[in-house]
């Protein structure tokens, strides 16, 4: 059985008259995921009985935009539509699958589903069409009930600090695969299966994820204010988090993010700032600055003191004589020279190469031969241009990229070999490799995928 598109423009009374029954779905509302079809019975209809489990031969089915639409028959997929359309149900052809925007990924989902997804063993004959929303579900609020660890690090004042955020927002999220959703989530409901049966459980695991998708934001070295402009690689850390939660249990994949203002609780804001202020003054250029300040600032209070200004002035030099006034100022500077002279110095070393004709250089090309520089090693260039050796650009933040030719194991490892090299596993064969050839008569099956024409067991013609 398959399904063959009408290429009918009519919708409604016509296909009712012209098909023995219709199925249809009304537009679904973004509170109902999962839906079972309608069936309008025209005048001609065969099945006059009022089985609504009963698809009869010739039968027309409805696909709009935003929906998928599969048929179960006896507890089993036989049939899968994503593309918007008018279809004719004929149990003479094979069964077909119209994967639209979900490709093959769906494709072979649905054959996986086909093999083992079956009940049987009902003499009776049950068929049954549903319908699925595959628009974006909005207005998913979530907020941590406790506060999240977060560490922010900024290299620039040597400053690594753990803090507590409270995060709060809205998400949206789409069904990505309903053949997924539909075998492991939804079964064989009776109507219809709204978000409401699991949006507290997607909300709960939704922000159990957060503290490690935000430890991937921590170490791009983001400070808590810089996270909601960085909502796409927010969206991504989640995803990579809920794979195997939700993408490959549940065919659901988080879709956008909306973040509220993060805020850090009152002790560690009390913290982070007491902690920027000391890194700050490790600079020795700083801490001049701020005790050049605090001279001045002083030096006004002495003019306004209540027993004349020569005694304010007094009480200042005593000060500065105890604590060493401008000779520790003069000394802050001029180890804030030093520091950047030998942090220059280091610069320049570090940016010395040398060149296959011997010549030392500091530039990009060398200035004896003019061969560029050459890359470091495990060096890797970012599509904005930027080269970089970590896992994540420097320039833009985007993850490193994988090597040409690896694969990705179940366990999650990338890898470049025939076997995984964390658990072993070897590579999957890809999707269109050929297969060994068998014979259906007495189940002989060829050792490697060499095409054979006749099995050598009994003879039997191979397809």
């Amino acid at each position: 059985m398959g399904l063959i598109q009408a290429g009918i423009g009519a919708i409604g009374g016509v296909l009712a008259d012209q098909w023995k029954e219709f199925f249809y779905c009304e537009a679904l509302p973004n509170d109902v995921l999962m839906t079972k079809g309608e069936k309008r019975i025209g005048n001609r209809s065969s099945n006059t009985k009022g089985n609504d489990n009963i698809i009869s031969n010739g039968s027309g089915i409805a696909v709009a935009d935003g929906q998928a639409m599969i048929i179960v028959e006896q507890g089993k997929v036989v049939e899968f539509c994503a593309v918007p359309g008018e279809y004719t149900f004929d149990k003479s052809t094979e069964p077909s699958i119209f994967a639209g925007k979900f490709g093959q990924s769906l494709i072979e989902t649905f054959k996986l589903i086909g093999k083992r997804f079956t009940y049987g063993g009902d003499t009776g004959k049950d068929q049954r069409v549903y319908y699925f929303n595959t628009k974006e579900i909005l207005e998913n609020k979530f907020g941590s009930a406790t506060p999240i660890p977060f560490r922010i690090v900024n290299r620039s004042i040597n400053l690594d600090l753990d803090v507590n955020l409270r995060v709060s927002g809205i998400y949206s999220y789409i069904l990505d695969n309903p053949l997924v959703f539909y075998t492991n989530i939804a079964g064989n409901v009776t109507d219809t299966y709204r978000r409401d049966q699991i949006d507290g459980q997607l909300k709960t695991e939704f922000i159990s994820s957060l503290a490690p998708a935000l430890a991937k934001l921590s170490d791009l070295e983001l400070r808590p204010n810089q996270i909601p402009a960085h909502n796409l690689e927010l969206e991504d850390a989640l995803n990579e988090v809920l794979t195997q939660r939700w993408i490959e249990n549940r065919g659901i994949k988080v879709k956008t993010i909306a973040l509220n203002p993060i805020t850090m609780t009152e002790e560690d804001e009390k913290r982070y700032q007491e902690a920027q202020r000391a890194g700050i003054f490790r600079d020795p250029g700083m801490a001049g600055g701020r005790l050049v300040d605090a001279s001045s600032d002083a030096m006004k209070d002495a003019a306004k003191n209540s027993g004349g200004a020569m005694t304010g002035f007094m009480g200042l030099g005593m000060a500065q004589g105890i604590g060493g006034g401008a000779a520790n100022m003069s000394n802050l500077f001029a180890m804030n020279q030093q520091n950047q002279q030998a942090a220059q110095a280091a610069q320049a070393a570090a940016n010395t190469w040398k060149c296959e004709c011997g010549a030392e250089n500091t530039g990009k090309f060398c200035a004896n031969c003019g061969k560029p520089k050459p890359a470091p090693a495990g060096s890797w260039k970012c599509v904005c241009g930027a080269e970089n050796t970590g896992k994540f650009c420097a320039n833009c933040g985007k993850p490193k990229p994988a090597p040409a030719g690896s694969w990705k194991c179940e366990c999650g490892a990338e890898n470049t070999g025939k076997f995984c090299a964390n658990c072993g596993k070897p590579m999957p064969a890809p999707a269109d490799a050929p297969k060994p050839a068998h014979c259906e008569k007495c189940g002989w099956t060829a050792p490697d995928a060499n095409p054979v024409k006749f099995c050598p067991q009994c003879g039997n013609k191979l397809d």
